[in-house]
């Protein structure tokens, strides 16, 4: 099954329209049309996106063999939550995010080893 294949199985499982899931990956309709009749390949960041749309893993929508379900990837239970907040983020809210949340893991082991 082919990448477009894929998408479009994903999107009718769901029972959304082209334009709902352009729209929340940020691009046009007719761009995300071409996803499905594989004339144009999405770029990492778009891929990162319809993965979590679809809650599946990137391997499954280039045609790998992982399973379809990002839950039988044991992923923890707000990681989810937290993905999703970050695609919603400006590249520099996120590297703010991340920032924030190496310093709190940094806190952490310190406070750790001073116990």
């Amino acid at each position: 099954m082919t990448m477009g294949e894929r998408l479009r199985a994903l999107r009718l499982h769901k029972k959304i329209s082209q334009e709902e899931v352009a729209r929340y990956i940020g691009i046009t309709r007719s761009a995300y049309s071409h996803y499905e009749i594989n004339n144009r390949q999405p770029v990492y960041d778009t891929l990162i996106k319809l993965a979590a749309y679809f809650d599946v893993s990137l391997d499954y929508i280039i045609g790998g063999t992982t399973g379809k379900s990002k839950t039988d990837l044991a992923v923890a239970p707000h990681t989810r939550e937290v993905l999703a907040l970050l695609q919603h983020m400006s590249q520099e809210q996120r590297e703010q995010s991340l920032h924030l949340l190496k310093d709190m893991m940094h806190q952490e082991q310190r406070s750790e080893e001073s116990s």
